[in-house]
């Protein structure tokens, strides 16, 4: 099947994944508020799962994923899915949306820095220059006045989505490494399939079976972070790498956290103070500054090695 898409088309396309992004995390504060946070991923997976079974399949996309293919099913399955996911969403149990989702979107940095430490690309003048304005905003929106270091829980909802954004960078930086025989989005079921084993097993073992005051509205938050923030994102995004320049998808991602922040602020009432602003300007910089360093060798020369779609959790 076709999937290649105007240049308009895949510009509104993305648009829409950017704004679904967004909300999802503060889709998914309100989620963890009535569902552990294992279960909360888990229970997305499970939806994400057999829509996107439903999809690719009438798509045509549906293969058994080949033994050289298997590293990055499982680095994306495990670093990306599940790790990323559950530690994001059990952070967002002590922190607000919009702190969360800007230091979600710390990733970028992380890979920057940690490239650079193993050797597979140089830490030039301008990726320096982004990655200190990046760390920069990370040290004021985790400065005293901006969280509350007596409150042992908010620092360790903080330090869990800084481990999150460090353990999805991990998995780019693998991502970039591999080579790939099936296309990203042939393998993406798997790479669902494996986390939603993972995540379910390790909810019934630590969380137990949920019991959880299910409602209407409860129940469409979960339907939309499946089915928008996790289906619509991998699939949209799996199409639009292949219609729009990989530097106008780099750069137009880094609107979600600002959609994120401006989501949580109308939806859930959460302020927006200076510190946060401040941050929230810094680490978009210093991304983008990263983001262009990097726009004459790696990005343009592969699709295949964007990483996959950041959901919430």
């Amino acid at each position: 099947m076709n999937d290649h898409l105007s240049a308009r088309n895949a510009l509104a396309l993305f648009v829409v994944v950017v704004l679904a992004w967004g909300i999802n995390w503060s889709v998914t504060k309100q989620l963890v508020e009535a569902v552990p946070p294992l279960w909360t991923s888990a229970l997305r997976s499970w939806i994400a799962l057999f829509a996107l079974a439903l999809l690719l399949r009438a798509q045509g996309n549906l293969i058994v994923p080949k033994k050289a293919d298997m590293p990055v099913v499982l680095s994306v399955a495990l670093l990306h899915m599940t790790l990323f996911s559950v530690l994001v969403a059990a952070g967002l149990r002590y922190l607000p949306a919009t702190k969360g989702i800007v230091l979600g979107y710390t990733t970028p940095l992380w890979v920057a820095l940690a490239a650079a430490f193993i050797g597979t690309e140089a830490l030039t003048a301008r990726k320096l220059a982004g990655a200190a304005l990046g760390l920069l905003g990370l040290g004021v929106i985790l400065n005293p006045t901006s969280l509350d270091w007596t409150d042992s829980n908010v620092m360790l909802g903080a330090g869990m989505v800084i481990l999150a954004a460090m353990c999805w960078a991990a998995n780019i930086i693998y991502i970039r490494a591999h080579r790939w025989v099936g296309s990203p989005l042939q393998l993406l079921l798997w790479q669902v399939l494996v986390a939603t084993v993972v995540l379910t097993i390790l909810a019934l073992t630590i969380e137990g079976w949920p019991n959880v005051a299910w409602s209407q509205r409860l129940v469409l938050l979960m339907l939309y972070s499946g089915l928008v923030g996790s289906t619509l994102a991998y699939w949209a995004m799996s199409v639009v790498n292949k219609s729009l320049p990989a530097l106008t998808t780099a750069l137009g991602t880094t609107a979600t956290p600002l959609v994120g922040i401006a989501s949580a602020a109308i939806w859930l009432g959460e302020p927006v103070d200076l510190s946060l602003a401040l941050a929230a300007a810094l680490i978009i910089s210093g991304i983008v500054l990263n983001t262009l360093a990097g726009s004459g060798s790696r990005v343009e020369s592969g699709r295949r090695e964007r990483p996959p779609p950041q959901r919430a959790a």
